[in-house]
């Protein structure tokens, strides 16, 4: 397969990366840009060893994830966290109050401990496979899914499980 189909997958990926990306870091939007765009480019660069994949589009979320914690152990000094979120106009509909109430939820939670969430039930990955992206054991990944599931219930109180429905 050539370079054509890496643009096509690129765009057809794009979204969902940037979704994910998103989760990733706790509702930046510009760090979740900057996020895709060293994924992507990545995958172009290796084109042809992401192409023999089973499944690329799993291979692009292993890359997106594992750039994300490399970004996180190599922050500059001079970037400073906040938990406060810009305001934005709601172009995607739903409820707004209820994403800034999760996204700041999971901002709150330990880079890792994020992850393995986003990985199990936003990307919906098994514990092995995210083990492997994250290069831990699965009863690791056990553990942190019951660490900041619990982390997750004492920030959101009891309602934790009407905002898992919506």
């Amino acid at each position: 397969m050539g370079q054509g189909w890496a643009d096509e997958f690129a765009g057809a990926r794009a979204g969902h990366l940037y979704r994910s990306a998103c989760l990733l870091t706790a509702g930046d939007t510009h760090l979740a840009e900057d996020l895709v765009q060293e994924t992507l480019g990545r995958l172009y660069v290796s084109w042809h060893r992401v192409s023999r994949a089973g499944n690329p589009a799993a291979y692009a979320q292993t890359v997106l994830t594992r750039t994300f914690l490399a970004q996180r152990r190599r922050r500059s000094s001079t970037e400073r966290a906040t938990d406060v979120l810009p305001e934005r106009a709601d172009t995607a509909g739903g409820d707004a109050s209820l994403r800034l109430t999760l996204l700041e939820a999971l901002a709150r939670l330990p880079v890792k401990d994020r992850a393995v969430v986003v990985l199990r039930y936003w990307e919906d990955r098994s514990i092995q496979e995210t083990a492997d992206v994250l290069h831990v054991s699965s009863a690791a990944v056990r553990t942190r899914c019951v660490r900041a599931l619990a982390r997750l219930r004492e920030l959101l109180g009891e309602d934790l499980a009407e905002y898992a429905a919506t």
